[in-house]
């Protein structure tokens, strides 16, 4: 009698640790793709930004060239055009991260950094565990007092 309720507890078990196992494995996917999709919700949101920074700037960017033109031309001095040189840089610059290739780049270059020069990623003191977050909360706890 005391063997099949053992092996019956012992078959439960087995199914509560497969359960539990499946049910922690789901959890975990779900975290991942809610994590991307929020990662792909900010860069969209990047993009919109810039975007919208680039008609405001375009917009200066003329006018500031106008100005500049009709002063250099008016007082017969071309030195009046050198700010254009980098308020140019700074539209172009803009203009690739809202309609060019600059955010492939700069994921390629991650990638890159990620696969060669690891070593530059690491924290310092090493990555935080169970051990480092316990002892910061103790020595910040006003709350409990313990030995």
């Amino acid at each position: 009698m005391g063997f099949l309720m053992s092996k019956s507890l012992d078959e439960n078990m087995k199914k509560q640790q497969e359960f539990m196992l499946l049910n922690s494995r789901l959890q975990l996917e779900r975290q991942i793709l809610m994590q991307n999709q929020m990662r792909e919700r900010q860069m969209a949101m990047q993009i919109a930004w810039s975007r919208e920074f680039l008609k405001y700037y375009g917009t200066f960017f003329g006018l500031a060239t106008v100005g500049c033109t009709v002063g250099a031309l008016k007082k017969s001095r071309p030195a009046m055009l050198v700010p254009l040189v980098p308020l140019s840089l700074i539209l172009l610059y803009q203009a690739d991260m809202a309609y060019g290739t600059l955010l492939t780049r700069m994921k390629a270059e991650a990638e890159q950094v990620l696969d060669t020069e690891s070593y530059r990623l690491q924290l310092p003191h090493g990555t935080p565990n169970f051990e480092s977050i316990e002892k910061a909360r103790r020595a910040q706890s006003t709350f409990f007092i313990e030995k």
